[in-house]
């Protein structure tokens, strides 16, 4: 991760701001179900772009 943020210009303390505002007030719990939520949802988006492009065929 530091490799990533180091090749993009992000700061440390910038990242760790910007985490802790979006994952601050969650619970282990509430973290789980919102990655899965996050992932679901990218799941849905390349089927509604793979179908997308079907129909553009």
């Amino acid at each position: 991760m530091t490799e990533l943020r180091r090749r993009h210009g992000i700061a440390d303390a910038t990242f760790y701001i910007i985490w802790r505002s979006k994952y601050g007030g969650l619970d282990v719990s509430e973290m789980r179900r919102l990655r899965k939520l996050e992932e679901e949802n990218r799941r849905l988006k390349g089927i509604v772009a793979n179908q997308a492009l079907d129909i553009g065929r």
